[in-house]
């Protein structure tokens, strides 16, 4: 009874925030569009590249009311929402065209407000105001762990992590797992160790030779200011099944933590921000889990599903808008195509598609809209023909960071290198054909590996004229045009 009349109440609570949005949508109509992704995947980069475009009229063929002029102006707004920090762009801008660096990747939640002034196309002035919310996509992958137990979270991660290639970066976790007894009493240093242990474990997943994405839970891995903290201070058990925990054991505490990380962590995300938004482009790496090998896109795309599964969309009605806000537009977006030639972009998009469709084929059912699209924020390379014997090859140009290692050359971050990046298979189901699909490096040596997608240095640009130069990109502005365009009509 407590735990429904629980929903109840938190159920009445978003309600009444819906309704607020909604009266003050009416006078200054908004949009509040979330931006995630998995580690690495270019949510900063995609922030600042967007905000920069639309503020100093970028090139953006394809986003209708800009490409027309119909876009009068684009300027920042203070921060709307005195608790969330505010998205650090000017810094972020700087990094990117001056010091030809990648932003810091996204540890926390941020927001950034723009007003968009455009006149309408029956020539009517208008405003309007979007809301970006940037937050790890590591804490959507916790928003299932609401409506499971400890228990369940426990088998579930126990059995993720005894298959390959997780179970051999597991193994130090596992040796000590084996020395607890759930049933002994509670013991605040072994809880420690398996935090610590089990931690470990997740951060070694994420390293890019695997470029594991289910790594739930999320803040173990980014914990901010609850680093050390009671919330964050456990791990998965090896339970008895029917088992009932006894009080005061090992069992107990754990399950007391877990279910304080719920509420401490979980539920305010999910209450406070996560329930608001209206639109959503969720970042993909899939460079990097081909790097990896089948191993990671196998658990890209479970985790990507279970992504969408967070999402209550479908389509935006007066009622829904009253009493429960939903997201009507969801584009998933294959980031760094800039490391592709062009010809094999639509391939790119193709293996994205493949890997969220049966998680998207619900998500339209209920009136959602959904796309995907291979993107570059900002453009890192320029695309050439390189001969090799009496063949030319369709290859980049740019400028490896620091470290990047190919054909036994290491590079220092300084010089620009042509490097043909190969080719994505014409046919999707090649990838998926089981784990020997292809090599990669969670399983083979660099050189021996099937793609290997080096980094690259942000571009170096030329001034034009007074201001800033404008940041190159591949299909932002058609990002932009599903995102926002039917919102500037």
């Amino acid at each position: 009874m407590a735990a429904s009349f629980s929903d109840i109440f938190e159920g009445a609570r978003l309600s009444a925030r819906a309704l607020l949005d909604y009266g003050e949508n009416f006078f200054n109509p908004t949009i509040r569009l979330g931006v995630t992704g998995l580690s690495r995947a270019g949510k900063t980069v995609f922030i600042t590249a967007l905000v920069h475009g639309l503020s100093r009229g970028g090139r953006f063929p394809v986003f209708e009311s800009l490409a027309s002029g119909r876009i009068a102006r684009a300027q920042l707004a203070p921060q709307p929402d005195d608790a969330v920090p505010r998205f650090s762009y000017e810094h972020h801008v700087n990094t990117l065209i001056t010091e030809r660096r990648w932003p810091s990747s996204t540890v926390d939640i941020s927001e950034l407000r723009l007003v968009i002034g455009y006149q309408r196309q029956n020539g009517l002035d208008q405003t309007l105001t979007l809301d970006i919310v940037d937050y790890p996509g590591e804490w959507l992958l916790d928003l299932p762990l609401l409506d499971k137990s400890y228990e369940q979270w426990s088998a579930e991660s126990l059995a993720l992590s005894r298959q390959q290639p997780r179970a051999r970066l597991a193994h130090a976790w596992h040796d000590h797992l084996a020395t607890l007894r759930p049933s002994a009493r509670e013991d605040e240093q072994a809880t420690l160790a398996a935090a610590r242990l089990f931690t470990d474990y997740l951060r070694a997943c994420r390293d890019e030779r695997f470029a594991m994405s289910l790594l739930p839970p999320g803040r173990f891995l980014m914990p901010g200011n609850l680093a050390g903290s009671p919330a964050l201070t456990f791990a998965p058990l090896d339970l008895p099944s029917g088992g009932i925990p006894i009080d005061g054991s090992l069992w107990t505490m754990m399950r007391r933590r877990y279910e304080a990380y719920k509420d401490l962590v979980v539920r305010p995300f999910f209450r406070d921000h996560f329930s608001r938004l209206d639109r959503q482009i969720v970042l993909v790496d899939t460079l990097a889990a081909f790097n990896s090998g089948p191993e990671a896109l196998y658990d890209l795309e479970a985790a990507l599903a279970g992504i969408l599964d967070c999402y209550r969309v479908g389509r935006s009605t007066l009622l829904s808008t009253l009493l429960r806000p939903r997201i009507d537009r969801i584009l998933f977006a294959a980031t760094k195509a800039d490391h592709l030639h062009h010809t094999s972009h639509d391939r790119l998009e193709a293996i994205l598609r493949r890997i969220v469709e049966r998680a998207a084929s619900r998500a339209e059912v209920a009136g959602a809209a959904i796309d995907v699209v291979a993107l570059a924020a900002v453009r890192a390379t320029r695309e050439a023909q390189v001969r090799c014997g009496r063949e030319k090859l369709p290859s980049i140009l740019g400028t490896p960071l620091a470290g990047e290692a190919a054909n036994g050359e290491t590079f220092d971050g300084n010089t620009e290198v042509a490097t043909f990046p190969g080719d994505l298979p014409e046919d999707v189901k090649e990838l998926f054909s089981g784990n020997g699909a292809f090599r990669g490096l969670s399983t083979s040596a660099m050189d021996q590996a099937d793609f290997r997608f080096l980094r690259f240095r942000p571009p170096r640009l030329q001034n034009e004229g007074t201001g800033e130069p404008s940041l190159p990109h591949i299909r932002l502005d058609r990002a932009l045009q599903f995102l926002i365009g039917d919102r500037l009509q």
